[in-house]
């Protein structure tokens, strides 16, 4: 028999299959929390179940959890790379910064990815598999082990395009923001989409009130399509009619991602075209300096550029900040640690 991933199941689910055991309601609430509060990588860790429980529970379900293989420490500014191992092999990744507001965690949703964006190094190698729920909460939990601190906000930035992964973030959604587990509201939570226009309504549907982040990286169609294959299939005036949409339905503010490269993308026809398509949606916009991947070419905008760049749109009526750059010592863009090993292991 097939044994069930525990940490993946809401707590409704978890019930039922408890009191189909044959167990009283009091356990669910119990295993639970030994799950999602105090984040335990085995039954065996949960103190207050009986022997004959903890066999039971070995012998139906599963907790997976994530290894870490390599753990990067940037000096400049405490932002920590993890390079996870998963039980099947693979490997994927996540990054932690600190801010003056907390700790936020930016984590994987896919080992690979499908979207080929020619900035990005997460999908070097392609695609292999959607992580589960549990697998997303791993993450999480193990760095905050590690760290021995609290995560406050979630980005799901890092490998793979979350809406390509749709039910399984869905589902993991409903579980950070448990208040009987971790209990990180919506609004503390931001994902990034490169632009599967249906999956934006199907997420308008959900009324959840996370930030939504577009991954736009140009003003026309002409230069998204060569950088951003995605774009063939939803162009960008689909993805900006959702977005408005997505914008006055919710009363969220959208963010727009724009990765900055030098000659690409970063001039002042650009900077004006961008500010005309954005006109009227409620929005912000993130420049990036792009991070540049050996095997995409690209460079990254010089410091004058994004300045001109972020200038205009101001002078055009747009909120627009620039990331700053964090973990440049140590490559904190996720897919690069990933890249690496599996160098090394196919040497």
């Amino acid at each position: 028999m097939e044994k069930k991933d525990i940490v993946s199941m809401s707590f409704e689910e978890l019930s039922k299959e408890l009191g189909e055991m044959g167990l009283p309601k009091f356990r669910a609430t119990q295993i639970y929390d030994w799950l999602h509060k105090k984040c335990v990588t085995s039954f065996e860790e949960m103190t207050n179940i009986s022997k004959d429980l903890i066999k039971k529970l070995n012998d139906n379900f599963v907790i997976f959890a994530c290894t870490i293989e390599k753990k990067l420490v940037s000096r400049y500014d405490s932002t920590v790379k993890y390079l996870f191992s998963l039980p099947d092999g693979e490997y994927l990744e996540c990054v932690v910064m600190d801010y003056k507001y907390g700790h936020t965690i930016c984590i994987s949703t896919q080992v690979g990815c499908k979207m080929g964006c020619a900035f990005c190094a997460s999908g070097i190698g392609g695609f292999k598999r959607q992580l589960t729920p549990s697998e997303m909460l791993s993450q999480i939990y193990t760095a905050q082990r590690d760290l021995s601190l609290r995560i406050s906000r979630i980005v799901l930035m890092g490998m793979g395009e979350p809406l390509d992964n749709f039910d399984n973030v869905m589902r993991f959604l409903e579980l950070v923001s448990d208040e009987r587990g971790l209990n990180i509201g919506m609004r503390h939570i931001s994902l990034s989409t490169s632009g599967i226009v249906p999956r934006i309504y199907d997420l308008l549907d959900k009324r959840l009130q996370l930030t939504l982040s577009v991954s736009l990286h140009a003003p026309n169609n002409e230069i998204r399509s060569k950088i951003m294959p995605v774009n063939k299939s939803w162009d960008i005036d689909e993805l900006l009619n959702a977005c408005k949409t997505y914008g006055e339905e919710t009363s969220r503010r959208i963010s727009f991602e724009y990765a900055m490269m030098k000659g690409v993308n970063d001039t002042p026809e650009c900077a004006e075209e961008l500010s005309k398509r954005l006109k009227g949606i409620l929005c912000h916009v993130n420049l990036i300096p792009a991070n540049e991947v050996p095997e995409k070419g690209h460079e990254r905008s010089t410091d004058n550029s994004i300045v001109q760049f972020k200038s205009i749109l101001e002078k055009n009526g747009l909120a627009v900040t620039v990331r700053r750059t964090l973990g440049s010592d140590i490559n904190a863009s996720c897919g690069q640690l990933r890249r690496e090993k599996i160098k090394e292991d196919n040497k």
